[in-house]
């Protein structure tokens, strides 16, 4: 298994973080890891709503995330392939005048491919923290 969680403050209103953060039509704005973002199914960032999202890397695939639980500021969605398993949470929280926002995601490898998992947390560090940034450019995070 591999963790992948950042959190930082936006002056951005929560309702306004919220709208950016939850359009995963957006992801591709802000993680230079994802090409494109389609919505495949349902209308916005609703229970059941299906996203194909386009992933750069050594090669090009597509990852279907369905948005499988949806709180208030908190949304859920997994995306399973034949190789791995991806369970992304986002959410934000009022802190302050702004936005406390944290995006959390878990890549697990699927049957015996598990015995990688060490190196997949390596990547996926890599891969995080270049998401980290665009997504801290995108919502005007400021040190606190």
């Amino acid at each position: 298994m591999a963790r992948y969680t950042t959190s930082f403050f936006s002056p951005r209103s929560p309702d306004d973080a919220w709208r950016f953060l939850s359009d995963v039509r957006l992801f591709s704005t802000w993680d230079p890891g994802v090409a494109a973002s389609v919505q495949v199914k349902g209308d916005g960032p609703v229970v059941g709503a299906a996203y194909d999202l386009t992933i750069r890397g050594a090669m090009t695939t597509v990852m279907r995330y369905v948005v499988v639980a949806l709180e208030g500021r908190r949304l859920k969605m997994v995306s399973t392939t034949a190789w791995l398993r991806s369970v992304d949470e986002l959410s934000v929280e009022p802190d302050g005048n702004g936005a406390r926002v944290t995006y959390d995601a878990v890549l697990t490898l699927n049957g015996p491919l598990r015995v990688f998992d060490p190196l997949l947390g390596v990547a996926f560090r890599r891969i995080g923290d270049r998401a980290d940034v665009g997504l801290r450019q995108a919502l005007g995070a400021v040190p606190r």
